[in-house]
């Protein structure tokens, strides 16, 4: 199967070069104009082709450079735009920063100066209950002792 493909493969390749050369030749034969009037032709043709794709080329890139210089303003107001308002977002982040940074600061003072004035009434009630309960012991000590004494009389 592989014979019969290589075979048709070159056959074609051959009947290719065949026809080619054949058109070529019968060209040559039928053509109004010698081979130099005919490759300056085409070169002029090719010539004119090459210009209009130049100006196409140049026609486009103008279009495009008025299109840009026209709205280049309009984008540059917009980018001033932006740039003010990050501007100011900035400047009220740093404003916002300072104020919670004072709350905290205030909120810390006021934490401790509370801490400090449970801490001092604690501690002034532990003292107050101390003070307390030792002189209820005194007093029961005191009831214990005159208890005691009158017993010790009577023997």
């Amino acid at each position: 199967m592989s014979v019969f493909k290589t075979a048709s493969k070159l056959g074609f390749l051959l009947g290719s070069i065949v026809g080619a050369a054949a058109g070529i030749g019968i060209g040559a034969l039928l053509a109004p104009r010698s081979g130099a009037e005919t490759r300056a032709m085409a070169a002029d043709a090719v010539n004119d082709a090459w210009d209009s794709a130049v100006d196409a080329y140049e026609g486009a890139a103008g279009k495009v450079n008025e299109k840009i210089n026209s709205v280049r303003p309009s984008v540059d107001a917009t980018t001033d735009d932006l740039r003010a308002k990050v501007d100011l977002a900035r400047e009220r982040m740093d404003q916002l920063r300072e104020s919670l940074s004072d709350v905290v600061s205030t909120t810390s003072a006021q934490v401790s100066d509370a801490v400090a004035a449970v801490t001092d009434t604690v501690v002034a009630a532990g003292e107050a209950a101390i003070e307390e309960t030792q002189s209820e012991a005194e007093a029961v000590q005191v009831e214990a002792v005159e208890d005691e004494a009158p017993a010790e009389d009577a023997e």
